[in-house]
């Protein structure tokens, strides 16, 4: 019976030794809050005519929304509401490049989007490019863009697209993103509290 018992805790040693090193190893793996998912990535001409890439903006924080100047709601709805949190942001706003990545690059030119992002106040920059840059670049930031045929939109089409707004850190890391509709002091206040870390 001793033998059998002895038995019982040599295996539940063991079985606790598994345990932890095994707690350890998932632990290892497991990607902390602060971990970028992914870094941004992009080519693109920006509605001056400038050629720009990510690391045009190394050391800012970046606000990144993918839409088009024809879209009825969400875009303009969501580039209100960029301008909207960089206004409540006060000073701290100056740390913070908004960017606006068209998904119609038939469309939205340099011109194009140098008349609709001005409207919003916000400091945003449009970027344009090809559509094969347009591509890779929404694959970098893994966003969803399809062409919708529609006989009643301009040029017989509209644009279906993912509608989250992004945050890139200073080191064009991925940090989060808010589902559209966010009200944006709530965006605000998270900014602020990442920004004053």
């Amino acid at each position: 019976m001793r033998k059998v018992l002895w038995a019982l805790v040599g295996f539940g040693a063991i079985g606790l030794v598994l345990l932890v090193l095994w707690t350890d190893y998932l632990g290892d793996r497991a990607p902390t809050s602060d971990q970028p998912v992914h870094k941004a990535i992009f080519e693109l001409t920006d509605h001056r005519g400038q050629i720009v890439t990510q690391d045009d903006f190394a050391g800012e924080w970046l606000l990144v929304f993918f839409g088009f100047t024809n879209c009825p709601d969400i875009c303009p709805s969501t580039l209100a509401e960029i301008a909207a949190v960089m206004d409540a942001l006060g000073e701290d706003s100056a740390t913070i490049q908004p960017l606006f990545i068209s998904i119609d690059p038939e469309r939205d030119t340099p011109a194009a989007l140098a008349e609709f992002v001005p409207r919003f106040e916000a400091g945003i920059i449009g970027l344009t490019g090809t559509p094969s840059q347009i591509a890779q670049t929404s694959q970098s930031f893994y966003v969803f863009y399809e062409k919708i045929e529609d006989a009643n939109a301009s040029g017989g089409y509209t644009m279906g697209h993912s509608s989250q707004l992004f945050l890139f850190g200073p080191d064009a890391g991925y940090v989060t993103s808010w589902q559209y509709g966010t009200p944006a002091e709530e965006i605000a206040s998270e900014l602020k509290n990442r920004i004053l870390q």
